[in-house]
């Protein structure tokens, strides 16, 4: 009878031997399995040209008075250089849904597509809004399915997502690591690159500042996020601000009762005004 490994194909003796510390991913690659973009990678550790995946920075989101808002800043990097100041980090999912993006915008934006698509298709079909659990899900699965993409360093995807929970009257805020796990925040969160630089400053005002971030109103909840963003830049070159010879602001989008909505490039003048140049 012909043994299991033969009737497999497979010659269970002629695997390498890994040494102390490896794990599935090495005895695949040891194998001779190729991840997806791996011939970009192996092109340039053999004197190819180097490649510089394009990234984006630094996202932040916190809860405040009448919801959640979403921002961030609008560079996108590929090692020290500024590819493009413009990006659109903080993109709308649905009616009451955002995701914001660090990481691959390459990835993220379709993600970002591929999970709008399933939403409007359970909608359409079953005539009802996909549920809050279900929607975290499907994000998460989406960026599990990316994971090839992460582990060699040229794909990953961290998002933020913000939806409105109207059974519990409330904004949420979630965010995920690199292996799809999601993970709920009460008052804020923030990621990419410059995050480091203001994630203790975020807990410090919340914490100890005048007011909680759940009790700010929409003004000084959006002159916040700003100042954030500007401090991320401080400390953060591939972080943007305030472009005033282009006239390019942050993104920053709010989620409360009556859906998602943009903040004007004139409010956003206005209040970088108030906030930066006068604060």
């Amino acid at each position: 009878m012909m043994s299991d490994q033969a009737s497999n194909g497979l010659d269970f003796g002629a695997l390498p031997q890994l040494g102390p510390g490896a794990d599935f991913f090495d005895l695949l690659k040891a194998g001779g399995y190729h991840f997806p973009g791996q011939m970009v990678a192996e092109a340039t550790a053999s004197g190819g040209p180097a490649f510089q995946p394009t990234e984006g920075t630094t996202i932040l989101a916190l809860r405040y008075g009448q919801g959640v808002l979403i921002a961030g800043d609008r560079r996108a990097t590929a090692g020290n250089a500024v590819i493009y100041d413009r990006a659109d980090k903080v993109l709308p999912i649905d009616d009451r849904s955002v995701m914001a993006i660090s990481g691959s915008p390459a990835m993220a934006y379709e993600i970002a597509r591929i999970l709008e698509h399933s939403f409007q298709y359970h909608r359409r079909r079953q005539l009802t809004e996909m549920s809050i659990e279900a929607k975290l899900r499907r994000l998460s699965i989406l960026i599990r399915d990316n994971l090839p993409m992460a582990i060699q360093g040229i794909g990953a995807v961290v998002p933020i997502f913000a939806t409105y929970d109207n059974k519990d009257e409330t904004g949420k805020i979630f965010f995920y690591d690199a292996l799809g796990a999601q993970f709920e925040v009460t008052d804020f969160t923030t990621t990419g690159s410059g995050s480091s630089a203001i994630r203790g400053v975020m807990y410090h005002l919340n914490r100890w500042g005048q007011t909680p971030f759940a009790n700010l109103p929409r003004d000084e909840a959006i002159g916040l996020s700003l100042r954030l963003l500007f401090t991320a830049s401080e400390y953060d070159s591939a972080t943007g601000r305030y472009e005033q010879t282009a006239d390019v602001f942050p993104t920053v989008k709010t989620v409360t009762a009556d859906g998602f909505s943009d903040v004007s490039v004139d409010e956003l003048r206005g209040l970088h005004a108030r906030f930066i140049e006068a604060g």
